[in-house]
Parts: C-alpha cells; structure tokens; sequence
C-alpha cells in the first residue's frame, strides 16, 4: 500500500465542480490501494481578494494580522474539499497547519518549515480516511499562524511528503508537466517527461512558474519524487528525480525567463577592497535578496567604480529608499533604476560536459539583434539581461537556436 501525497492548487480547487473532481481523484488513488494526503491550496483568486481587504483599509499592513487572514482562504478549500469526499462516499478529515502541527520560524508572509508532526495523519490514514491538510501555512513557537509565501502549498506538499516518508508527491495544477519553455511564448515547445532536482531548482529560481523554488530544494534534500500533472486529465506529466544516465542528452534542458526583476547602476563609488562587501551586507540587513551583479571600473583618474546588481520589482518600492541612503553612505554619485528589464535563462545539466554553450547563446540572441546588460553563470544555466521588449524574441530565439523544439 503506497503512501501518496497530492497538492491541488487554486485554479484546480477554484470552483464547486473542481473541487468535487479533487474528490474523485482522491478517492481514485485510495479505492486502488493506496493512503491518501491531500495538500490544497485556496480557491483561485481568493487569497488576493483577502489581501485586497487588508490593504483597502491600510497601505502596509500589519504582517501577523495578514498571515491570520490569509491562511483562512486554505481553511475554506480544505474543509470544502473534505465534504466533497464524504458526499462520493468516501471519508475524510481536514486539518490546519497547527492541527497538523507544521512548525515554522517566526516570519510572517515567509516563513520557513522547521518541522512537521506526521502522528496525528498516520491516526486518521489508519482509519481509513483520506487527510485533507490546508496549504500554505503552519505555526510558530508563540502559537501564532504563520504563512509560507506565494506558491507555499508546493512547499507544504513537498515538506509533508518528507516528513511521513510518501511514495510519491503528485502536484496537480493547470498545465500536464514542466515545459522546454512557456509554450504561450514559443509554441514549439514541448513537455520533459524527467528532469532532475537540480534543473528543476535552476528553472524555478529563473522564473518557471510550475514548481515553488523551496519546494524543490526540499525535494533534493530529502529526495522526494515529484510528480508535476494536469488536474484536468489522466496524462503522465513530469517527474522530478535525481539526475540518471538516462537523463543526459542534449547541453540544455530547458529556457526560462523572469519579467519580475529591476536593475540597480550604482554609479561612482569608491574603487577600494570591501566597498561591495559593505554595499551588499547593508543591502541583506534589510532582507533583499540581490540576484546578477555587475562591478566596472572607471579609466578615469578618481578611479571610481559602479556597481549593478538586480532585485525583485515587488521589493523596489520598499527598497529604493534604502538603497539611496546606503548609496549616499558610500559616496556614491548617483543611483539609477530600470524596470524595463528581463532575464532569460539556459538550463540543463549537460552544459558541464560541453564547451561553447555560453558563446552560442551569445551569438543566438546577437543574431536577432539583442544586446546583453548583465550575465550570470553556474555549472547548469546562463542568464542574460535583456531589454524586457526583446524577452519572447530572445526565449524563441535560444529554444530553436538549441534544438529544444523538436521532443527528444
């Protein structure tokens, strides 16, 4: 008898109709041997709606207040979910983060699982009831609830399915698998059938929207197979696994891409050891995760050095006026902003065995006339900051250009 742990997000759970499918595809997997966890995630559009209310009443919320509010749109699909399992016959029981007894740090709206309780799912699985286990939240030491950020009911799937040893953790969602690329940009793109944790990880952090990056780490970490699947029918989707032989092939795997950064130009700052040391670890102290970083040093004779680097554009606003001042504290001339931004991304895990990758895809995207701002590199992916008009031309450009459009 397996141990099966399926996550069905907020478009597969967003109306009645998808729910009552959720429960027949849960009862499906138990009625053909198997103990069942459900991880669901709040209906679609609900947690906005909920965050949408706090801000109508004020700009910057308080975070406990929002994580208290938020959690509840899980609560609702969880409970929903459950009853529509007892309605086909089936029986079911639906518990919350502190029921479950996920056990978080303490910050609210991003917050990291430190550990999870599995006794009281193995009580309710030994009853014959299928557990039905609200995404996206836990509790702190305090008691208090706590929420894990967008995408957290990946993360809740991936963690839960470690935690109770699972056989498999299926995440249902809109699409049938993990894309060469979005296939709304490129249309030759296809599905992988297997990718591994490390190019997954890579494709998350660049922008792919199909798995939550800190679920996948989970998933390395405690090598849990992932199965990412369409709720919409019964095709195979993607597994994620650890890297085999028979996943080695072609250099790259896949092309991503992220609209969602800002570049940073730190102009004219002093060209001494440590200047960056001291810009950057002002910069984490106020919890902003910098992404490509780029120093220059002038010619001329003050010798002075700018600094670009790439944040998030959901932190600018919050950032900028700490960046000014931290620039200011540093002797800086100017600091200049660009939203009109974007990163596209090669990966896979082929590049450390072929010379080249990076000159070509230099040369793919010089091809269509495409200049590059800011590039980053590690063993299994390229990026390259473009002008955010060119991002679809550049993603179709390095698909066809590294032979993705044909399935291997």
């Amino acid at each position: 008898m397996a141990l099966v742990v399926q996550k069905f997000g907020g478009t597969s759970v967003g109306s009645i109709d998808r729910i009552r499918n959720v429960a027949r595809r849960a009862l499906a997997t138990q009625r053909a041997g198997n103990r069942v966890v459900l991880i669901v995630s709040a209906m679609s559009g609900e947690t906005n709606r909920l965050l949408g209310l706090a801000h109508a009443i004020c700009e910057i919320p308080d975070a406990r207040e929002m994580d208290a509010l938020a959690s509840t749109g899980e609560q609702v699909s969880a409970a929903l979910t459950a009853i529509a399992i007892q309605a086909e016959g089936g029986k079911a029981c639906s518990l919350l983060g502190h029921q479950v007894k996920i056990f978080t740090d303490d910050a609210f709206t991003k917050a990291r699982i430190k550990t999870i309780e599995g006794s009281r799912i193995f009580s309710i699985l030994a009853r014959g009831e299928i557990v039905v286990v609200a995404g996206f939240q836990g509790v702190d030491v305090s008691g208090n609830i706590t929420t894990l950020g967008r995408g957290g009911s990946d993360t809740s799937a991936v963690a839960v399915a470690a935690a109770i040893g699972a056989d498999e953790c299926e995440i249902f969602t809109d699409v049938d698998g993990v894309y060469t690329t979005d296939p709304n940009v490129c249309p030759s793109a296809h599905k992988i059938h297997r990718i591994s944790y490390e190019e997954m990880l890579e494709l998350a952090s660049l922008g792919a929207k199909v798995l939550q990056i800190r679920s996948v780490e989970i998933a390395m970490k405690y090598g849990v197979r992932v199965h990412v699947r369409s709720s919409f029918n019964e095709t195979s989707g993607t597994i994620v696994t650890k890297e085999e032989s028979a996943l080695e092939g072609g250099a790259v795997t896949g092309v991503a891409y992220d609209k969602g950064e800002a570049r940073v130009h730190v102009v004219g700052v002093e060209n001494r050891p440590g200047i960056a040391a001291e810009l950057f670890e002002k910069i984490a102290e106020k919890h902003i995760s910098v992404d490509m970083i780029v120093q220059n040093v002038a010619t001329d004779a003050n010798a002075r050095a700018a600094i670009t680097f790439t944040i998030a554009k959901t932190d600018l606003v919050r950032a900028r006026p700490w960046i000014d001042s931290i620039a200011k504290g540093l002797g800086a001339r100017e600091v200049r902003y660009d939203e009109d931004v974007a990163k596209v991304s090669i990966v896979g895990s082929g590049m450390r065995s072929h010379a080249g990758i990076a000159a070509k895809m230099f040369r793919l995207l010089a091809n269509e006339g495409i200049n590059i701002d800011a590039i980053s590199t590690s063993e299994i992916k390229v990026s390259c900051l473009v002008g955010a008009k060119y991002t679809e031309l550049a993603v179709r450009a390095l698909h066809d250009g590294f032979g993705l459009g044909a399935e291997q």
